[in-house]
């Protein structure tokens, strides 16, 4: 018979998270009571967490990435990005968000990791976006930043998810390969990363069509004021 109790971490997390309790604490608490009901030894569970955030420390780094981008706006960065998006004539909020999009993407390519949703698309991108429609027109309504906003936010998204393979060292590129490998199957990184370009151009159609159907609609509405 298959013992389920040790799956009674998923349990935790989801109550903890739905109660919105500490999320840090509701983690470990988690690992903790699930490697107790696995009869694991106590001292070994610490080494086990003590392990993983050692070997994962460098995500700890998104914490720096807040105060720094709260000190940033504090000093006007949105208003900057504001003033210049502005100034060019051609800008809309859809161009603004795909070449977000186009440049996110190249630099996944490239194994580079510059974006994210609290470091790019809320201090620079959606505020460029918002004075990109703006231009020519009265101040946006509420439910139109807001839509905006959703599609900064997708911008990023479709970005991220649909080219982190690209680059022939991402790491889910290795997870696949030891996952194909375990199970017999043996594939080159060199062909597996191949395989991720026609969803990264596929992703970018997409988000075309949409950002063209967003500046259509607030072109439309800009003529009715």
């Amino acid at each position: 018979m298959i013992d389920f109790w040790p799956l009674i971490g998923v349990l935790i997390i989801t109550v903890g998270l739905a109660l919105r309790l500490n999320t840090l604490l509701v983690i470990l608490t988690a690992g903790i009571v699930t490697g107790l009901v696995a009869k694991i030894d106590f001292i070994e569970i610490l080494s086990i967490l003590g392990a993983s955030f050692t070997q994962n420390r460098y995500m700890s780094l998104f914490i720096l990435v807040l105060p720094m981008i709260g000190v940033l706006e504090r000093f006007g960065l949105r208003e900057r990005a504001e003033t210049l998006i502005g100034s060019i004539k051609q800008a809309s909020a859809g161009r603004v968000m795909l070449t977000y999009l186009l440049l996110r993407k190249v630099t996944n390519a490239l194994g580079l990791n510059l974006g994210g949703h609290p470091s790019m698309i809320r201090p620079l991108v959606a505020p460029m976006a918002e004075a990109a429609a703006e231009k020519d027109r009265k101040s946006l309504t509420n439910k139109e930043k807001q839509h905006l906003r959703a599609l900064a936010a997708m911008s990023e998204n479709f970005a991220n998810f649909f080219s982190q393979l690209i680059f022939i060292g991402a790491g889910g590129l290795l997870l696949i390969k030891g996952v194909l490998e375990e199970h017999g199957y043996s594939v080159a990184l060199n062909d597996m990363f191949m395989w991720a370009i026609p969803t990264a151009l596929a992703s970018c159609v997409v988000f075309y069509v949409r950002a063209w159907i967003e500046d259509s609609r607030l072109a439309k509405a800009g003529k009715q004021e």
